[in-house]
């Protein structure tokens, strides 16, 4: 079979190799596979015999989180002796299911991907299916009742991220009296961590009377959009307390758009983030955001694991929840000139 005989080459230096680079610093053995570009506008490494061929669909470009992980996506492929077809969704379902199809029309080893959102799969994923071709989800999930479409998950736990970020607001604001009126940017709108991000940080809130959303739109994960949602709320409402974005570039974004305002952030307003990208931490060394929730994006090494073990039939978990910690201002400041993305 296909699987089994490109497997064989593959598999040794994998094991060698594969965790060297669980930083995303490691770029590969010496005899990493070319970049080009395919007429479909894919970038693919140059293919050589023998080779595991994976298909990897991104969300897009939107932020620094998202770069990291297409860095560490295509470092730990390169480390591990894969062809990587890689394909730039721009934000935009449409595209992934396009990218899906060619991978399928391909005759790839294995397909990943990162879900723009969670809904309107299955139909693709029972094509790769059919095809034989094993899905494994990397960093988002998806909301289909049947699990045989893909092979594992692999990435965070945002409802729990969403609690660690209300964990803290409620441990800070304890003993407050008064109404602590908080605006949120929330991520993609449809999208497993805008949507869980946001459910569980409720969840924490929800029994502190003086805890008040007073609103919640959507910044898209992007910088620029951050800054322009954040103006729209300091226009609509004079008395915020506390913003809580989706990830760092929103919250960056959102910053801008404080200074501008004349206020302080991480004074003034008290801001909470979700990510811990470098740039973020840098905001929270200089006290300008109070809080970060960290989401790891070097997953790349998890992920070409996970296809060598679904390529060999090996089983494994179902779940794979990545390891992640928080940082106050204080704490980014320790650790920041160590910071890896």
């Amino acid at each position: 079979m296909k699987r089994a005989t490109k497997l064989g080459a593959a598999a040794a230096l994998i094991a060698v190799t594969l965790f060297s680079a669980a930083c995303g610093n490691n770029t590969g053995s010496g005899n990493s596979p070319t970049n080009t570009t395919n007429a479909g506008g894919e970038q693919t490494t140059a293919p050589a015999a023998g080779k595991v061929v994976l298909g990897f669909s991104q969300v897009g470009a939107e932020s620094g989180w998202r770069s990291a992980n297409s860095d560490s996506v295509k470092e730990a492929a390169a480390t591990a002796g894969f062809e990587l077809k890689f394909s730039d969704a721009q934000q935009k379902q449409e595209n992934q299911i396009k990218a899906i199809r060619s991978f399928i029309l391909q005759k790839v080893d294995a397909i990943a991907f990162s879900p723009v959102v969670e809904s309107g799969w299955d139909t693709v994923l029972q094509e790769a299916k059919e095809a034989g071709i094993p899905v494994i989800l990397t960093d988002r999930a998806v909301d289909s009742k049947d699990t045989s479409l893909y092979e594992t998950f692999i990435g965070s736990d945002f409802v729990e991220e969403g609690r660690r970020a209300g964990k803290w607001l409620v441990e800070q604001y304890k003993d407050a009296a008064e109404p602590i009126k908080i605006v949120e940017l929330q991520g993609t709108t449809g999208s497993a961590p805008a949507i869980d991000r946001k459910n569980g940080f409720e969840e924490v809130i929800k029994d502190q009377a003086n805890l008040q959303i007073i609103a919640s739109q959507t910044g898209d994960f992007t910088r620029a959009k951050g800054k322009e949602v954040m103006q729209s709320f300091l226009q609509a409402h004079k008395d915020i307390d506390v913003l809580y974005a989706h990830n760092d570039d929103m919250g960056l974004g959102a910053i801008q758009a404080i200074e501008a305002a004349g206020l302080v952030p991480g004074k003034d307003i008290i801001i909470i983030t979700v990510d811990a990208v470098k740039d973020g931490m840098a905001a929270a060394a200089e006290g300008k955001i109070n809080f970060i929730v960290e989401c790891n994006p070097l997953l790349g090494p998890q992920l070409m694991q996970a296809v060598n073990d679904v390529l060999a039939g090996t089983e494994i978990e179902r779940r794979i929840v990545t390891e992640e910690g928080t940082f106050t201002s204080e704490e980014a400041k320790a650790v920041l000139a160590d910071r890896k993305y």
